[in-house]
């Protein structure tokens, strides 16, 4: 067993330095020498079986068990070393991949009843978990840190303001916010932009925090949130935006997608769709993320999210491609996970800790390592909708921050 963990993985690891211990006790180093040493040791002998065997599910699975073990450095620098070699897959895990590719469009069929019960697995979790490495508005997707210096807070308010100001929107506006999350950008577009917010969800727990938050601001005639498939709304809306949804969607169901904001979008209507993004063509979404974390989810490429906007009838007047943003928003997360990791092994227990630890530093590394993305799409269904060059985006956002100024931006959760 030794030497063939040692044959495999030294073939696999080209880059960093990485050295094991296997649980017979021999010890080995792999790569080329560089960067900081981190060294990790297996537990048992059946972790590196199952490792050997089925990588992907194996090692995330181990690492909660506590049978593959990071003695000197963090699973974040594990991972850093093991997702950045130059195949990103060791080439006995090929055949699983191809296997898992064939059958990808079974695992992401989401009707709605299974959409429900996908959404409950994750973001139906005790709400107090999400606040131990949130920022204050609990924006649980991308932010956009538009300096290095900038903080997490500041940079998820930075989001929301890109995107206004990206949707044009303004006082009386009727938007419609699918996917709203635990309302802050609903809330947002109805404090400082004077829209008319619908935001619509499938997790009890978020409809419950939004409209809570929505009766504290005393917003609720101008921001209201309902238990509601993207499929059932009634339209239609002058604004549609759409912020970390569309990984939950399903390749099958892109054209149900926007056909279905089409309808709902007025002829001189705005969309703005932010998404986690792969930057090297369609693939599959990682096994243990697909039963631990996001079930029925799937980050698209590019080349698969376009044909379904075009056989929608929708033009795209924008796209951004917001490439390392993520991978700081997630950097972000998983140190303040780490500073109160104890508390959420008292809300669960430590294989639970463990389990999210992985899922950040994992999430980060793709980001880091791996070329995932996000990408900004703005949508309408005419021409001379949106004005011609890109300058007004940053009038907008001026506008947005003096309307914030004169407002309290922070937008407490109810209870604090």
């Amino acid at each position: 067993m030794d030497r063939l963990l040692r044959s495999l993985l030294t073939k696999f690891i080209q880059r960093g330095t990485i050295s094991f211990t296997t649980a017979s006790g021999a010890k080995f180093t792999c790569g080329d020498g560089t960067g900081e040493p981190v060294h990790v040791r297996f537990v048992t002998t059946e972790a590196e079986r199952r490792i050997m065997l089925n990588p992907e599910l194996a090692l995330g699975e181990a690492f909660m068990d506590g049978t593959f073990v990071v003695e000197t450095g963090t699973i974040a620098d594990a991972l850093a070393i093991l997702m950045d070699q130059p195949n990103s897959l060791p080439r006995w895990a090929k055949l699983r991949w191809w296997a898992r590719y064939l059958t990808r469009h079974l695992t992401q069929f989401n009707p709605r009843g299974r959409s429900r019960n996908n959404v409950a697995h994750h973001y139906d979790l005790d709400g107090r978990l999400y606040a131990l490495f949130l920022d204050a508005d609990k924006q649980y997707s991308c932010a956009y840190f538009e300096t290095p210096e900038t903080n997490l807070d500041d940079a998820q308010l930075a989001k929301k303001r890109h995107l206004a100001a990206k949707l044009l929107v303004g006082r009386g506006h009727r938007v419609l916010d699918i996917g709203s999350g635990w309302g802050g950008l609903g809330l947002y577009l109805a404090e400082i932009a004077g829209a008319d917010v619908t935001g619509i969800t499938l997790s009890t727990e978020q409809l419950q925090v939004s409209n809570a938050r929505a009766a504290e601001k005393n917003l609720t005639r101008s921001a209201r949130f309902l238990m509601q498939d993207y499929r059932d709304v009634k339209g239609p809306f002058d604004r549609i935006v759409s912020v970390g949804m569309f990984e939950h969607v399903g390749v099958d169901f892109y054209d149900t997608f926007f056909k279905r904001c089409a309808q709902l979008l007025t002829d001189d209507g705005v969309m703005m769709l932010h998404s986690i993004g792969r930057s090297e063509g369609p693939d599959v979404t990682n096994p243990w993320i697909a039963k631990y974390i996001f079930p029925g989810g799937y980050i698209p490429a590019l080349s698969e999210v376009m044909p379904s906007i075009e056989r929608a009838g929708l033009l795209v007047c924008d796209v951004e491609i917001l490439r390392l943003h993520y991978a700081e928003t997630l950097k972000a997360w998983r140190e303040r996970f780490m500073a109160r990791r104890e508390e959420a092994v008292q809300l669960y227990d430590e294989r639970f800790a463990r389990m999210w630890e992985f899922y950040l530093a994992a999430s980060e590394m793709s980001f880091r390592k791996q070329n995932m993305m996000n990408f900004q799409i703005q949508l309408t269904k005419r021409q001379g909708v949106v004005p011609m060059t890109r300058d007004y985006i940053a009038r907008e956002e001026t506008k947005l921050r003096g309307l914030e100024q004169g407002s309290r931006p922070r937008l407490k959760i109810a209870g604090e």
